[in-house]
């Protein structure tokens, strides 16, 4: 049965014996630390999200969603859960999610070190193509990219299934601007590519969803329908 952790403050960074469910300080509900984020004061005396839950002191946790942190901040509830004087921006909203996205990008840079990441429309092409011993884990498409290119490749992963002939499951990953992903990759007008299945391509996926999450979740919904992270089924071969 998962842990479920006292409503109040935890006790400091998580560890084995962490819970796994932690109460939302705005809403009060009850949720697996993964659609959380927890906050955390820092020596100057600032709330501070704490991404990797491995910040000292204790922390407060909040629905991994603008609105709800625009909400903590907005009636106060930062002040009453650590029950003493801090200081909270005003811009902790987009400040988190800025965080959240340069987390994301700094994941696939590692990808892209350990060589799980192709780029390039043709090679991204050729990768899907080809269904190979390291198969296309994720298409990644810049947010502002063009949906000429964008449909296209979407149509290959529909056309290709696994090299066992059987269909397979890609997701379609499109949380990131062109420039984001020119830094991340290091190289110009970088608008597709392919992630190849992986540890640290996993980290990357993992967390996109959570940026995602932030972005379109309400207090008490999943993620809107049209998310920027989408599964496709690939058809069958004979």
């Amino acid at each position: 049965m998962p842990a479920v952790a006292d409503p109040e403050l935890d006790h400091g960074p998580r560890t084995n014996r962490s819970a796994t469910m932690r109460m939302c300080a705005v809403n009060r509900d009850v949720r697996p630390i993964d659609e959380l984020i927890r906050f955390v004061v820092a020596p100057s005396g600032e709330v501070i999200p704490d991404l990797k839950r491995k910040l000292p002191g204790r922390g407060l946790w909040v629905s991994a969603a603008r609105s709800a942190v625009a909400e903590a901040v907005r009636r106060h509830h930062f002040t009453r859960g650590f029950k003493r004087e801090v200081r909270v921006a005003a811009t902790l909203a987009s400040d988190t999610e800025a965080l959240l996205a340069r987390s994301a990008a700094e994941a696939l840079a590692v990808a892209a070190k350990a060589g799980q990441v192709i780029s390039g429309f043709a090679k991204v092409a050729d990768a899907l193509d080809r269904r190979g011993q390291n198969p296309v884990r994720a298409l990644v498409h810049a947010s502002d990219g063009a949906a000429d290119g964008i449909r296209k490749l979407d149509a290959l992963v529909r056309q290709n299934g696994r090299n066992d002939g059987k269909p397979a499951e890609i997701l379609i990953v499109n949380v990131l601007t062109s420039e984001q992903l020119d830094l991340v990759l290091g190289r110009s007008n970088v608008i597709h590519a392919a992630l190849l299945a992986g540890p640290a391509s996993d980290t990357f996926l993992s967390r996109s969803q959570l940026l995602v999450r932030y972005r379109m979740a309400d207090d008490d919904r999943p993620a809107a329908k049209n998310s920027p992270i989408e599964t496709v089924r690939t058809t069958t071969h004979d």
